[in-house]
This record gives C-alpha cells, sequence and structure tokens, in this order.
C-alpha cells in the first residue's frame, strides 16, 4: 500500500499525501506501480471526454481531456517530452545531452515538439469514433505506462544518484512488483478489447457475431505500437546517453501513448 501511495503521490498532483506520509524509499519502487496510476489519470480523461462530448463538439472533448490529465499530473510527463527534445535535438555528445536535459529552460526543440506532439495528438483522437474514445484513452494510458516501465529492466541510469532532479533514482523491481506492472497494462488492453461490445460501435455489423469477435481480438495487437516505439527509444537512449534518465520516462510515456492511439486508428 505504500508503494502504490507514493506512486499515485509521485505522479499526481492529487492529494495522496493526506492519506500518510510514506517513507521516502518507496518512491524507488513507483515504476512498477506506473501502469496503476494509468488507470487513475487515463480514467480522469476519458470521464471527462465522456461527459464532454454529450454537450460540446468532439474536438472541444478531446482538449478537455488532454488538459484534464495536465492538471491531474503537473504536466510531469511533458516536462520530460520538451527535456528530451531540447537534449537530443540540441545536444552533441553525452555530457552536453545530459547538461541540457537537465537545465529547466525549455529550448526551440522542446517548444517545437511539443506543438507537434499536441497536434498529432489532437488529429488523432478525434479521428477515432466517439463511442470508443474514452476506452481509448483510458487503456492507451495504462498500457503505454506498463510497456515503458520496463526501462529499469533495460538500463542503467544515466547520472550519477545525487544528481538525479527529483532524488529518486527507480529500482528494478522484483518479479511481484513486475506482476503488478503487468497486470494493470494486461487488464487495460482486456478492456479494449470488449469495448466494441461495450461501445456497440456502429460501423461493426451485427454486435455478437464473428465479426465483431474477431475485430476485439484485433484490438489486441495496438501493444505492438508502443512496443516497438520503446524498443527504439531504449536502443537510442543506450546509445546517445548510456541509459535513461526521469526526463527519458516521460518522453518514452507520452511517445509510446502517441503511438498507441495512433495504431488503435489504424486499426480501427
Amino acid at each position: 500500500m505504500d508503494n502504490l501511495l507514493a506512486a499515485l503521490t509521485f505522479f499526481t498532483r492529487l492529494p495522496f499525501w493526506r492519506i500518510r506520509q510514506v517513507p521516502q524509499e518507496c518512491y524507488s519502487h513507483v515504476v512498477s506501480y506506473w501502469s496503476i496510476t494509468g488507470w487513475l489519470t487515463g480514467g480522469i480523461m476519458a470521464l471527462v471526454c465522456w461527459i464532454s462530448v454529450h454537450f460540446v463538439p468532439v474536438q472541444v472533448a478531446v482538449m478537455l481531456a488532454l488538459a484534464s490529465r495536465l492538471l491531474v499530473t503537473g504536466a510531469l510527463h511533458e516536462d520530460g517530452l520538451a527535456d528530451f527534445f531540447d537534449g537530443f535535438g540540441g545536444g552533441n555528445g553525452r555530457d552536453s545531452v545530459l547538461s541540457i536535459m537537465k537545465d529547466s529552460h525549455i529550448g526551440t526543440y522542446g517548444t517545437l515538439g511539443l506543438v507537434v506532439y499536441y497536434l498529432m495528438a489532437y488529429a488523432i483522437l478525434t479521428s477515432i469514433g466517439t463511442t470508443i474514445l474514452p476506452y481509448v484513452l483510458l487503456c492507451g494510458d495504462a498500457v503505454s505506462k506498463c510497456v515503458c516501465s520496463h526501462i529499469v529492466h533495460l538500463l542503467p541510469y544515466a547520472r550519477k544518484d545525487t544528481e538525479s532532479k527529483n532524488g529518486t533514482v527507480y529500482q528494478k523491481p522484483g518479479s511481484r512488483l513486475e506482476l503488478t506492472s503487468l497486470a494493470g497494462g494486461a487488464a487495460a488492453l482486456i478492456l479494449l478489447a470488449f469495448a466494441p461490445y461495450l461501445s456497440m460501435m456502429p460501423f461493426v455489423h451485427n454486435p455478437g457475431n464473428l465479426g465483431i469477435g474477431l475485430f476485439s481480438f484485433r484490438m489486441l495487437s495496438s501493444v505492438l505500437f508502443p512496443a516497438a516505439v520503446f524498443a527504439f527509444l531504449q536502443w537510442l537512449f543506450r546509445r546517445v546517453i548510456g541509459g535513461y534518465t526521469g526526463d527519458c520516462c516521460g518522453a518514452a510515456f507520452l511517445l509510446c501513448e502517441l503511438s498507441f492511439w495512433l495504431g488503435t486508428l489504424i486499426l480501427l
């Protein structure tokens, strides 16, 4: 319970710290609960989208949904994405990249990266049918965080422990915590597979027949898109800086989630 509270406190701005103060060492295990927090942050996006789409056009509903997560997380992952673009775009060598990423100021690459990211997110999400869109928002958050949580298995921390921005270095989880992370992502995939039944999507003829069953099974393959992006990013992180940082984690999550949305749109 302490590790879960630490994750909810770390990855959101919601006052979970009021429930109880957890030991500092719990924050080193928060990545194992990243996919679980995705059910909260993605669920808030899904709920905002589902409610608002009944009153405003889908374009506005998508913007409100994206804004709701920004408020809940304090733009934690977006800060990492901007630093990633600045560092990997403007850096020349490992030390230069790490130095730029640690700078709190946003540069040209970071600004353009965020603009392009949100333009793509807006274009993709507004192209997905409104009946299944809330499920995509919820499941994409949890699945992508589950995929990216494996970065602590594949790469070492790129900085010295004392140089961490937030004073926390993630620890490799044991088998029990690994199952926790996988459970959060797997449950989201199962929900996405059942989304056609739950939403009764109008473009699926005769709900309940073999066609909708095959369509639901095909939706499970949406995980291949963030998995492919993550595989490339972890190779890039290793090649350029020899490991990962907290900014790399945030950037990987958002880019993997974007690919999940794109993959879902292609499958639809």
